[in-house]
C-alpha cells in the first residue's frame, strides 16, 4: 500500500477522475484528489485549459504544492494531462517521492530547474498519435527523461485520443485503459 496524490486533468475534478481514484483505492492504496479548480468542472478541454490559463500555470503548480502540505513526503505523484504540472514539479523538487506517473503529458525536466531525482521510478502513458502528446513535444520530453534515467519508462498505446483513461469521456479506450491500469497498479505495488 502506498500513498498517492492524483492531480486531475483540465476538465477538473470530474466523476471520471473520482472513478479513477476509486480504482486505485480498490487496489489498497490511499489516494488524495486535490481540486485545483475549487469545484469548477468543464465540458471541453478548451474551456478547462482557458480556465487554467486564467488562473495561471504557476498558480496551478502552487495549488498542487499546497495540497500536499502536511502529507508524508513518501508519496507517488500521479498527474492526468494538466495535472502533470504539479505532479512532475513535486516529483522533481519535493524530497522523498516514491514514484511518479504521468498520463497523457510530460514536460521537459528543465521546466522545474532541477535534474530528475536519482533512481526515482516513473511511468509515462499516452497514445502514439495523441496530437497533444506528440504534436506539442511531450514525447521528446519523455525520451530525454528516459535517456537520463533507466527508471523512467514510456508506454505508448495505439490511437489518437488524449484522455483515453477517463471512462466517462468519449475519448475513453477500454482496452488501452485496462492495460494502463494494470501497469499502474503493478507500479504502485512495487513501491
Amino acid at each position: 500500500m502506498v500513498e498517492v496524490v492524483l492531480f486531475h486533468h483540465a476538465l477538473g475534478l470530474t466523476q471520471g477522475v473520482i472513478a479513477f481514484a476509486a480504482d486505485l483505492r480498490a487496489g489498497g492504496h490511499v489516494v488524495h484528489t486535490p481540486d485545483l479548480f475549487a469545484g469548477r468542472t468543464f465540458d471541453t478541454l478548451e474551456q478547462g485549459v482557458q480556465h487554467a490559463q486564467e488562473i495561471g500555470f504557476g498558480e496551478i503548480i502552487q495549488r498542487g504544492a499546497r495540497a500536499v502540505d502536511g502529507l508524508a513526503s513518501e508519496l507517488v505523484y500521479v498527474g492526468l494531462s494538466l495535472g502533470v504540472l504539479p505532479a512532475q514539479y513535486l516529483a522533481q523538487t519535493r524530497p522523498g517521492a516514491r514514484g511518479a506517473i504521468f498520463l497523457h503529458a510530460c514536460l521537459p525536466r528543465s521546466e522545474f530547474g532541477s535534474a530528475w531525482p536519482k533512481a526515482l521510478p516513473a511511468q509515462i502513458h499516452a497514445m502514439d498519435a495523441d496530437p497533444f502528446f506528440v504534436g506539442d513535444g511531450d514525447i521528446e520530453a519523455v525520451k530525454a527523461l528516459a535517456g537520463e534515467s533507466a527508471d523512467v519508462r514510456l508506454f505508448l498505446y495505439p490511437g489518437d485520443e488524449h484522455l483515453f483513461s477517463d471512462r466517462l469521456l468519449a475519448a475513453y479506450d477500454p482496452a488501452a485503459a485496462a492495460v494502463l491500469q494494470r501497469r499502474l497498479l503493478d507500479f504502485l505495488a512495487d513501491r
